[in-house]
């Protein structure tokens, strides 16, 4: 009789496989984003290249949970909440250690440093993303209560979009740079020296502009997943 239940059994698990654990495997991601985003702000507060090369080596690392992810969800036969949340949730947070890697290579390529700045959104970023990951981690317990942290994320984009308009208005503020060029153009010798000077100044504002809208970019990224994080919290709460 054992032996008829035992083969009954595999019989089952053949043809309706054992669901995932989804809470887990998105809890595994938000992990590895939140251990991505925290290296960022460390990078942001040292400019270390070693730390750099270790926050791209962590967004690898989160690739391959996100492929682990969709193909889990792929093959399973049932979910315990909406298969399109789901994926959605996995690549919303993929994103974020995307960003993550994509503003530490711009940084590289343009050749810039941090700055108070992108310092402050790495921060806010951070938080949103720890937001998100007490969110999801509370959904298989009681997911009512993770609707405050969807709101959270997304009140951190907006904290970031703040952050960023006071980086380009102080960034083309053009009193940011005259007394250092009125300096070196007291010394008529230094004319040529100070329009190249002036060049390097603009130069340098557009990079910058570049590092803070890809920061922003994904600050909206942010929002997005919070958005998904509510999505799932109104269906199955």
């Amino acid at each position: 009789m054992s032996g008829g239940n035992s083969l009954l059994t595999r019989i089952v698990d053949r043809v309706l496989p054992k669901t995932p654990d989804f809470f887990s495997l998105v809890d595994d991601q938000c992990d590895m984003a939140v251990a991505t985003l925290e290296e960022l702000v460390v990078f942001m507060e040292s400019g270390k290249k070693e730390v750099g090369k270790h926050v791209k080596q962590m967004e690898k690392e989160g690739d391959e949970l996100k492929r682990r992810n969709i193909e889990a969800l792929n093959t399973s036969f049932s979910t315990p909440m909406d298969r399109e949340d789901i994926y959605r949730a996995i690549v919303d947070i993929d994103h974020l250690m995307n960003y993550a890697k994509t503003t530490v290579r711009e940084m590289e390529v343009f050749g810039i440093e941090p700055d108070p700045h992108s310092l402050q959104m790495a921060i806010h970023l951070k938080e949103g993303t720890q937001s998100l990951q007490e969110g999801f981690r509370k959904l298989s317990d009681n997911a009512i209560l993770a609707e405050a942290d969807a709101l959270a994320a997304r009140k951190a984009e907006r904290t970031i979009e703040k952050q960023y308009r006071k980086a380009l208005a102080e960034l083309f503020d053009i009193s940011t740079y005259v007394e250092d060029i009125r300096t070196k153009k007291a010394n008529s010798n230094q004319k040529l020296e100070a329009e190249i000077v002036a060049f390097e100044y603009v130069m340098e504002a557009f990079k910058r502009r570049e590092v803070y809208r890809h920061m922003s970019n994904a600050a909206d990224r942010l929002a997005h997943a919070g958005a998904t994080l509510h999505d799932i919290v109104v269906k199955i709460a």
